[in-house]
């Protein structure tokens, strides 16, 4: 009997080792490079994946272990047929023995359901992020679902109303108990989330990548973020193929892809659909190369927005190619607001088809989404933009808009083949010109008069 009971204390003890973290693991002498040649499943590290226990321990434990790994090519798993619940989770690769680390995701990964529930303390800057990386790459064929709608319910007006009624009403408050006081934070977190970017750039990522370099990302699909669903933060050579981005039309803040202080970042073959830019491309972004995209629904793909609280912003070198666009508010957009500084310049939209987009072609130096905004005389310079082989249907009858600054005008504006007719069988489109200067070549339609004729470029 009594060996009987040293046997089962040791293998508790082997036990606890094992589902520690890997420093654990390897004072207990286990090769935890045994499992499935040097892949770290999450499943073998704790993980349930029922979609309902919180699963985060078990992928830090497998990250742990794939990170201190001698391997050259670890693969960290999550595999299909599970769903797999995880709290705000950074992956941080700057001590990581490896430069080849690979992220197999065929499984389902999901966010908590209510913001009160969300464990990032005062820090929601993304859900899953992944920094300090040099040569990672994720892929698979799973779904990484943000699980947004209880996010998005909560708009920030009807939150706004909301807490001038606690407030007026103080007195009754505690008569409503914790459950009131839960779904007070609920609509305290949504606040500080749909007001984010009145807060100047203080974004919330659904899937982050950041400070790395040499990333691809293929294959995925991303649901229903509470706000955009995947960005690229101080990174470069980032490339990202055959995703897949899904959100309703009307789901507030949710682009697909954000670009942010990042060079050399190509995104190709992916389908977007979101309640916000298919694709935007932010501040300190540079020789981005975006290809062979469906959006819609959404508000397009857009430049900026840039300058925002006079900020000094630049965005230089984008080639924008093969783009079909499908009842979106705008098609290809650069955006700027009034007082900015700095630059969006030498960028290039080509071969577009607008599907009754709303604006398939705009430059908008007064960008001022919340209509609280005052003139003011300075600008971010826009210069050097192509628009050519830009064809389809537009769903107003302004199809082509160019409002440009007085004191900063747009310079070198240029249109070569453009053709875009009213969704309508018999309506006309139009164009508005303000402060805009270029050239135009071939047919262009609607007639842009404020760029001159030229038959040489």
């Amino acid at each position: 009997m009594a060996t009987l009971k040293i046997f089962f204390f040791v293998l508790l003890i082997q036990c606890t080792v094992f589902t520690g973290s890997s420093r654990q693991l390897k004072k207990s002498n286990i090769n935890i490079e045994s499992y499935g040649d040097y892949t770290f499943n999450v499943i073998s590290f704790g993980a349930i994946g029922d979609g309902k226990k919180d699963d985060s321990k078990g992928f830090k434990r497998a990250w742990d272990a794939a990170c201190d790994s001698s391997t050259p090519s670890p693969t960290f798993l999550v595999p299909q047929g599970k769903t797999f619940l995880l709290q705000p989770l950074t992956f941080n690769g700057k001590h990581c023995n490896s430069n080849n680390i690979t992220f197999q995701i065929d499984g389902r990964i999901i966010a908590p359901t209510k913001p009160s529930t969300w464990e990032c303390n005062t820090n929601c800057h993304h859900w899953i992020g992944f920094q300090n990386f040099d040569g990672l790459h994720i892929q698979g064929s799973g779904i990484i679902n943000g699980q947004g709608d209880n996010w998005w319910k909560l708009s920030c007006k009807d939150n706004q109303k909301v807490i001038v009624y606690i407030v007026v009403e103080a007195h009754k408050i505690l008569h409503y108990g914790k459950t009131f006081l839960l779904g007070f934070t609920d609509i305290y977190m949504s606040i500080a989330l749909c007001n984010s970017r009145a807060n100047f750039g203080n974004q919330r990522y659904g899937f982050m990548i950041g400070h790395s370099k040499n990333v691809d990302i293929k294959g995925l699909t991303f649901e229903d973020s509470p706000k955009m669903h995947l960005a690229f933060e101080d990174s470069t050579s980032i490339h990202a193929t055959q995703l897949a981005i899904k959100a309703p039309g009307n789901s507030p803040n949710t682009d697909g892809i954000h670009i942010q202080r990042s060079a050399n970042v190509s995104i190709h073959n992916t389908t977007i659909q979101t309640g916000d830019d298919c694709i935007s491309v932010g501040d300190g972004s540079k020789y981005i190369n975006i290809t062979n995209i469906e959006c819609g629904p959404g508000h397009g793909i857009s430049i900026g927005s840039l300058g925002i609280m006079g900020k000094t912003e630049e965005v230089e070198f984008v080639h924008v190619r093969n783009v079909s666009f499908h009842g979106t508010t705008n098609g290809v957009r650069i955006k700027t607001w009034q007082g900015g500084h700095g630059h969006a310049r030498n960028i290039r939209f080509e071969d577009i088809t607008s599907h009754a987009s709303t604006r398939p072609i705009v430059i908008d130096q007064y960008y001022c989404p919340h209509k609280q905004c005052k003139n003011q005389t300075s600008a971010v310079e826009i210069s050097n933009i192509a628009y050519e082989n830009i064809n389809g249907t537009s769903h107003k009858e302004t199809a082509v808009q160019l409002s440009c600054s007085e004191s900063s005008p747009c310079r070198n504006i240029t249109m070569k083949n453009i053709n875009l007719r009213n969704e309508k069988q018999k309506g006309k489109t139009s164009s508005y010109c303000l402060n805009a200067h270029g050239l135009r070549n071939g047919r262009v339609h609607p007639n842009v008069p404020c760029l001159d004729k030229h038959d040489n470029f």
